[in-house]
């Protein structure tokens, strides 16, 4: 529990700091006329207006469409023949290149990527909270049983809600690194103003596909960790890594047509248009970025490998159980430096292909996409991540009068 007071304060300082760039440079500044005008020639199809219709969306059938999206890419992956890893390397490098001039033209893409960090290591340590409530012995019966019990429960529904935390602020950070992409593009400046004026309008849709993607992403880690006693064949392992290149690929258009003012079904279904007709291109990028991401895992997996070897956080011939916490709050460091190697010079690359690519699809098909004024949508979505931060911190500091510890002291069968 000690930890739990170092890092809470911690934690606080790094929200707050997210909080401060919303409020102080979303909500009290405004685009001016001056600012809207184009210093470059003038913009080729995108430009700030009225959004077009959006088709209108619940749980229920999003998260349908999600599946149709991650189904078509499937089938249309499956007779295609998929770039060698050299040549997405090299396609993902261009487009590296193009962000790192970009970052030292648009400085606020530093600051983006840093509270994408910040959001990641918030939600992670969020969610280690959970561990220092479980008893040892709990643990313990764990290890022989072969039964769900409640602990696995409240812990999937708290893994659940933490990457819903960390997903709203995570989804508008990224979002406003395509956005100074775009403006850029044609010839608009980019502010951290103009782009959180912007990205603000699909605050909802940004949310909810970040939550899914960022749930998708999170098992995915967890399923190609090793495991003691796995009963994962190597066919499934293999099933599941082609399902979820399928769903990133199939993706990896939608970011970029929320934030030029698609509705979330629109851009379900514009993506798989984008990765049909660019698919080479689009596979190309992705083949890249994961390559060097799995890369970067694989390093921090061997650093956590040294930091506890040589680190001396768990004593010698000790049981495991008693350190669950322990390991977990530590395991989180050369987590959180892979997060940063991937989120600081990786991931805006792969998030600034994304929108070139989304853009030349627009172009060769003559659409003009508005990127329109902020709605009151927004504040709703803001009302509802408070309420839910409440909720998390009700949690945390009256789990016991609520009955969470004693549910979590429930031994397995």
């Amino acid at each position: 529990m000690t930890y739990s007071w170092v890092l809470l304060p911690v934690g606080i300082a790094m929200m707050g700091y997210a909080i401060y760039y919303l409020i102080v440079y979303g909500g009290k500044q405004s685009i001016t006329q001056e600012q809207l005008q184009p210093k470059l020639p003038q913009p080729q199809f995108v430009r700030l207006g009225t959004p077009e219709p959006k088709e209108s969306w619940s749980p229920k059938s999003i998260i349908k469409e999600f599946n149709l999206t991650k189904q078509s890419i499937t089938d249309i992956s499956q007779p295609q023949i998929q770039p060698e890893k050299t040549e997405g390397l090299k396609s993902y490098f261009s487009y590296l290149i193009k962000a790192w001039k970009l970052t030292l033209q648009e400085k606020e893409i530093i600051t983006f990527a840093f509270l994408q960090l910040a959001s990641i290591a918030i939600g992670y340590y969020l969610w280690v909270q959970m561990l220092c409530w479980i008893p040892p012995e709990v643990w313990r019966s764990a290890e022989h049983s072969r039964h769900a019990s409640w602990p696995d429960f409240i812990l999937l529904l708290w893994s659940f809600v933490c990457v819903g935390v960390a997903a709203l602020p995570l989804s508008i950070f990224s979002a406003c690194i395509g956005v100074v992409y775009f403006l850029r593009r044609q010839g608009y400046p980019s502010t951290i103003a103009a782009c959180l004026k912007i990205v603000l309008t699909q605050i909802w849709s940004l949310w909810v596909f970040q939550w899914m993607d960022g749930w998708i992403t999170v098992n995915q880690i967890l399923e190609r960790l090793p495991k003691k006693n796995s009963r994962g064949t190597p066919a499934k392992r293999v099933l599941s890594e082609v399902l979820y290149f399928a769903w990133k690929l199939g993706t990896i258009g939608i970011m970029p047509a929320l934030i030029t003012g698609r509705g979330l079904v629109e851009s379900c279904r514009g993506s798989i248009s984008v990765v049909k007709t660019k698919f080479i291109d689009a596979a190309k990028l992705r083949i890249g970025y994961s390559f060097l991401c799995w890369i970067v895992g694989i390093s921090a997996y061997i650093g956590t490998i040294f930091l506890f070897t040589y680190g001396h956080f768990i004593p010698p011939h000790a049981e495991i159980y008693g350190f669950i916490y322990t390991f977990y709050f530590w395991a989180g460091v050369p987590l959180l430096v892979a997060a940063a190697l991937i989120g600081l010079f990786l991931r805006p690359a792969y998030i600034i292909g994304s929108c070139e690519l989304y853009a030349q699809y627009l172009t060769e098909n003559n659409k003009t996409i508005m990127l329109p004024q902020p709605p009151s949508k927004s504040i709703s979505a803001l009302v509802f991540f408070v309420i839910l931060c409440a909720l998390v911190a009700i949690v945390f500091l009256y789990r016991a009068p609520l009955g969470i510890n004693a549910v979590l002291s429930v031994p397995y069968k």
